[in-house]
């Protein structure tokens, strides 16, 4: 159950925030394995470990995390495709740019 929890947060977008007191206790334990870097409120009473925890926030996954991902195959262990955006626009521009500097260049060399 742990690992889910840990594949959803991978596939989302962080930092995320989880409220109920069983997804709590969840990122408690992959934050104790050292899978996530995350903020853990304490219970309300300290002494007998125990009462409700507003909410945990999961602020990143470790690479201790993604390399247990990885064991699971998890998709295909690359990063979410909204990680990857690139503008496409600035490399078709920066070829164009760079074959016409290239051609004008050459027309002005001395021959």
């Amino acid at each position: 159950m742990t690992m889910n929890l840990l594949k959803q947060i991978a596939g989302s977008r962080l930092p995320v925030s989880f409220h109920r007191t069983e997804d709590i206790d969840q990122v408690r334990v992959l934050r104790a394995a050292g899978l996530v870097v995350a903020l853990v409120p304490s219970p309300s009473d300290p002494l007998a470990l125990s009462g409700a925890a507003a909410a945990a926030q999961v602020l990143a996954v470790t690479q201790k995390g993604r390399e247990e991902l990885a064991k699971f195959d998890y998709p295909d262990s690359r990063p979410p495709r909204w990680r990857n955006r690139s503008p496409r626009f600035t490399a078709r521009l920066r070829s164009l740019a760079g074959g016409s500097s290239q051609s004008a260049g050459a027309r002005h060399l001395p021959q």
